[in-house]
Order: C-alpha cells, then structure tokens, then sequence
C-alpha cells in the first residue's frame, strides 16, 4: 500500500535527498545512439532547462544536477519556507 509522503520525506532528519532517473531498454537520453544511428545531444539543453524551470515551481532548490546518456542525477534541497 502506499504511504503518505510525510512519512517517506523527513525534513527533520535531512532536507537533502540524491534522486537518479534511468531510461528504459538501454535507450538514450543523450549522446549518440550506436543501435539506431542518431545523436540526441539536442535532448540535454532540454533537459537542463526543465529541471531549473522545475525548480521554481516546486519548493526545492537544485544544488547539483547531471545529465548522462541514459540516465540523470539531481541533488535537490526541500525548501520548507516554500512548503
């Protein structure tokens, strides 16, 4: 069963949470694609804007980010004033 998010996310005990994100079926995010041919660079000036477009709408701050080729990784602070 799921549990409220309160009960997961305790800011109390640390504001800061490490979230990675992976692809599907080894695909790319970014870089080139060996298996169909194609570069899908042009993905991670998306990527980077909509993470920090993110950032201002919800009550986080973003202290580092990295965009990988098949996966990504983001640092991020719950602001609480912002809650």
């Amino acid at each position: 069963m799921a549990r409220p998010r309160q009960t997961i996310v305790s800011l109390e005990d640390t504001p800061y949470y490490h979230c990675c994100s992976r692809v599907v079926r080894k695909a790319f995010l970014c870089g080139f694609d060996k298996s169909m041919g194609e570069n899908f660079e042009h993905r991670r000036e998306w990527v980077d804007s909509r993470i920090l477009e993110l950032a201002t709408i919800f009550a986080i701050d973003i202290c580092a980010y990295a965009v990988m080729s098949n996966h990504l990784h983001v640092v991020l602070k719950v602001d609480a004033d912002k809650v």
